[in-house]
């Protein structure tokens, strides 16, 4: 039987990116898969004349191709070619300031012009603005210096060059803010993507805001012009294409160990044998269901203890395919996002509470960034809100379809009283994602596709800070939404490149002591 140097578990961005990161170091890898095709949330299905894009809202860090962002760069190192299309806008929000006054606002790439756009909004905002994305592009700096370390950064570089990111960084978005001195109409205003990390600004950590704001404006957004798929299917045939193994509708069920470190990997196809195993898979169904309890290290009782079952996001969307032209129904931008407040703690409390009080959604038009995504004269786009844990988690199997109508319902009464757009009477196919829906295709807990929520004490500082120390389980690193940059699809390519490269470290360490 073949011996692998790595196996990975799972062919979603993480899995992709660490496949790719330990097969083109030469290391003989297998990647498993349990549906019958890669990507996870980045792939398509079709209904009727339309093929659709399940989950991918727009790409930070790809940037032009003469000013490559971390995710270009990275899928320049893997030799994976795809063809992306740019977004034209940052995010239009509309919702309430926190003085009660009417938010309508666009807002541009680009940082002189979106500080331009604020001032416009925020008269006298520009010199806080550009002290502010200062502060935001030397902790993108820094977070890609860590990546390049892989972990092991050098203290006294972080302390000369980015003493702002060390300073910050672990603070909430807010209290930032607020020791800023920021306009509160500018922090109304770039409260906005809380919702793309699932955490509130008052909980949210300051470095993986910033982080992500600095990438989003700086270089815009994009998306792969054939969807998310067109992506991991490049991915994959980049592995296969560099010598790496893969087996679809395969299901790991177990980790076996030799005394304390991992051997192989009992799947749905049989055992395969290897020296490092990297899984996509939450660490509670590891610990739970997948390996020995004697062999479950204090650390990770208690980390997955701490956290609490606190997940991270669910995610209810709703597509639409419309049988005319985006413009016929007063569709003018890509992204809109929609709340009843500027307040995101206010508004992921009202989420949590249920449908009844959930006002925040944020609704998609792929036509406006990409016209040939659907048939000439159609339309597609999506509504996406979070879903309560404990509505979803009560649901009877004979009440599940009525949900699902009552959340899309709302959402559409929602998007036409703030925008006046109203494509219920052009809608040719329609689908739904529940946070059910999530769960059964990718595995996750409650369908959090997000992981654990990064915030407090277990956020993108800390986790990254807990590289330092070795894996305490000899021969597995998980990677994926658990992992030190939280999940989305940028965060979780960087992430299994970043796992691969420890588990190389790991491997060459082993190597060299004689131990394979």
């Amino acid at each position: 039987m073949t011996k692998y140097d790595v196996v990975v578990v799972g062919a979603g961005n993480s899995g992709l990116s660490a496949a790719l990161r330990t097969q083109l170091a030469g290391k003989k890898t297998l990647l498993i898969e349990q549906h019958n095709l890669p990507g996870g949330c980045a792939t398509s299905f079709v209904r009727g004349r339309f093929e659709i894009e399940p989950s991918l809202h727009e790409l930070c860090d790809i940037g032009p191709v003469d000013m490559p962002g971390e995710i270009r760069q990275l899928m320049d190192e893997y030799g994976v070619q795809c063809e992306y299309v740019p977004v034209p806008d940052c995010f239009r929000v509309i919702s309430t300031f926190s003085d009660g006054t009417p938010m309508d606002v666009t807002m541009p790439h680009g940082i002189d012009a979106f500080i331009e756009k604020m001032e416009y909004y925020v008269p006298g905002s520009t010199p806080k603005m550009r002290e502010l994305f200062d502060i935001y592009e030397e902790i993108r700096q820094g977070t890609a210096y860590t990546s390049a370390c892989a972990g092991h950064a050098d203290s006294k570089v972080m302390k000369k060059k980015y003493p702002n990111m060390l300073r910050l960084g672990s603070y909430p978005v807010n209290k930032v803010f607020k020791a800023m001195k920021l306009p509160q109409k500018c922090q109304d205003i770039l409260s906005v993507y809380w919702g793309y990390l699932g955490v509130d600004m008052n909980h949210l950590a300051f470095i993986h805001y910033a982080s992500m704001m600095q990438r989003y404006v700086r270089m815009g957004a994009y998306i792969p012009k054939h969807t998310s798929h067109e992506l991991s299917s490049a991915m994959i045939e980049r592995f296969r294409e560099v010598g790496g193994e893969v087996w679809y509708n395969c299901r790991a069920e177990e980790f076996l160990f030799d005394k304390d470190k991992l051997c192989g990997v009992k799947t749905t196809l049989g055992t395969v044998y290897c020296d490092m195993c990297l899984p996509n898979i939450n660490p509670e169904i590891i610990y739970g269901k997948m390996m020995p309890k004697e062999l479950i290290p204090e650390r990770e009782k208690k980390l997955v203890a701490a956290r609490g079952h606190r997940y991270s996001a669910r995610m209810f969307t709703a597509y639409f395919c419309l049988d005319c032209d985006y413009k016929e129904v007063g569709i003018e931008n890509y992204s809109y996002f929609l709340a009843g407040s500027s307040d995101s703690e206010r508004e992921y409390n009202d989420i949590h509470a249920g449908i009844d009080k959930n006002n925040y959604c944020i609704f998609l038009c792929l036509n406006v960034a990409n016209p040939d995504i659907s048939p000439k004269g159609t339309t597609v786009c999506s509504i996406t809100t979070l879903g309560a844990p404990e509505e979803w988690s009560k649901v009877t199997q004979e009440d599940y379809v009525a949900l699902k109508e009552k959340v899309a319902t709302k959402m559409l009464k929602l998007i036409k009283d703030k925008t006046g757009i109203d494509i219920s009477g052009h809608i040719e196919e329609i689908s739904f994602a529940s946070p059910w829906t999530f769960a059964r295709y990718l595995n996750a807990p409650e369908g959090a596709v997000y992981g654990y929520e990064v915030r407090d004490w277990d956020g993108m500082m800390t986790r990254m800070m807990m590289l330092k120390q070795d894996f305490p389980i000899k021969g597995l690193r998980p990677i994926g939404a658990a992992g030190p940059r939280g999940d989305g699809y940028s965060a979780a390519m960087i992430t299994g490149s970043l796992v691969g490269k420890l588990a190389l470290k790991d491997l060459r360490e082993w190597q060299e002591g004689g131990n394979n």
